[in-house]
């Protein structure tokens, strides 16, 4: 039996962004499974009130999950929607990713008034973002920026910088898509210039392990490419035993038999690059996964755990620098 004629209960956080997603999927359960209700749950996450310290210092295990995954595991939702991007690798007892929606473009973009990307920006222009990913990329390729940290959801953000507080920001290609404001970037950053987030630019629907009622109704909306590619990116983010605050970046594209799969972590300052490509074919998820560990395993080998624990002592000591070096 499905979800026809039944009432589904869709907890999600409550920024413009993440109710478009929701009603996204709304929207796909309703045209796989005519005469479902489906009832919005707004909940405030621990990162939607912790609003003026930079994410790198809050800490990012479930900052912007853990109060969905509670109301699910409670009982209070049937299914929470996330950005598979903030969704940690390791999943609460007894929940599960019940489906991954087709993706949208995963590749971040660069905001303001500048032409010619990156290499566009004047010498010492502030770039506002609250990634370390990104951070790290942007004063690898150029170490003269002044990177401030800037939190908030993408209209606050396009906001801050229009406000003066930044001179241009980086932000998720796929929101400003989503939100109509494509228009606000002066240029799409390509994976070799900034790789993206693990997950970046996929929607996330998490459900009751042996709810077998929603688990049957969420294939059909499932994209089995795209919880492929995610599957290898999430692995190798899990092998590094990294989350969506430190500096790592992991994309997976389609390869003859199988999936190609990119990785990089970096140290903070963008003075140290340690990056890797692996390909090979991907029959299930589990494959993805070993894949991604595989490549992961390979990076550590070259220096990668090296950055990682240097990183976490800043981030624990709260030694990581607000601004990059001039």
């Amino acid at each position: 039996m499905g979800l026809e004629g039944g009432v589904l209960r869709v907890g999600t956080r409550g920024s413009r962004l993440a109710l478009w997603q929701a009603d996204h999927v709304a929207e796909r359960l309703r045209e796989a499974h005519p005469g479902l209700v489906v009832e919005r749950v707004v909940i405030t996450t621990a990162g939607d009130r912790v609003v003026d310290v930079a994410l790198s210092r809050v800490g990012d295990k479930g900052l912007f999950t853990r109060e969905l995954e509670e109301a699910l595991q409670e009982g209070r939702i049937d299914v929470a929607v996330h950005s598979l991007k903030d969704l940690p690798t390791e999943m609460p007892e007894g929940l599960s990713l019940g489906a991954v929606l087709e993706r949208e473009d995963p590749r971040d973009a660069l905001v303001g008034p500048v032409s010619g990307g990156l290499d566009g920006l004047s010498r010492g222009a502030r770039v506002g973002t609250s990634s370390l990913r990104r951070r790290a990329q942007l004063l690898a390729r150029r170490p003269d920026l002044r990177v401030v940290d800037l939190r908030g959801n993408v209209p606050t953000r396009l906001a801050k910088r229009e406000r003066g507080e930044c001179d241009a920001t980086v932000l998720a290609l796929a929101g400003l898509r989503r939100l109509g404001l494509e228009h606000a970037a002066a240029a799409v950053l390509e994976p070799d210039v900034l790789l993206p987030a693990a997950g970046q630019g996929a929607v996330a629907v998490q459900s009751r392990r042996g709810d077998a009622r929603v688990g049957r109704s969420l294939d059909r909306i499932d994209h089995a490419p795209t919880r492929l590619a995610v599957a290898a990116e999430r692995g190798l983010l899990a092998r590094l035993e990294g989350g969506c605050q430190v500096p790592v970046g992991a994309l997976a594209t389609p390869a003859p038999g199988g999936l190609r799969l990119h990785g990089l972590v970096a140290q903070v300052d963008g003075s140290v690059l340690v990056r890797g490509v692996l390909e090979d074919a991907v029959a299930d998820e589990a494959a993805a996964r070993a894949l991604g560990e595989r490549l992961a395993a390979r990076l550590l080998a070259n220096g990668a755990g090296e950055i990682l624990a240097r990183v976490r002592v800043a981030v624990a000591e709260g030694t990581v620098p607000v601004w990059g070096e001039a």
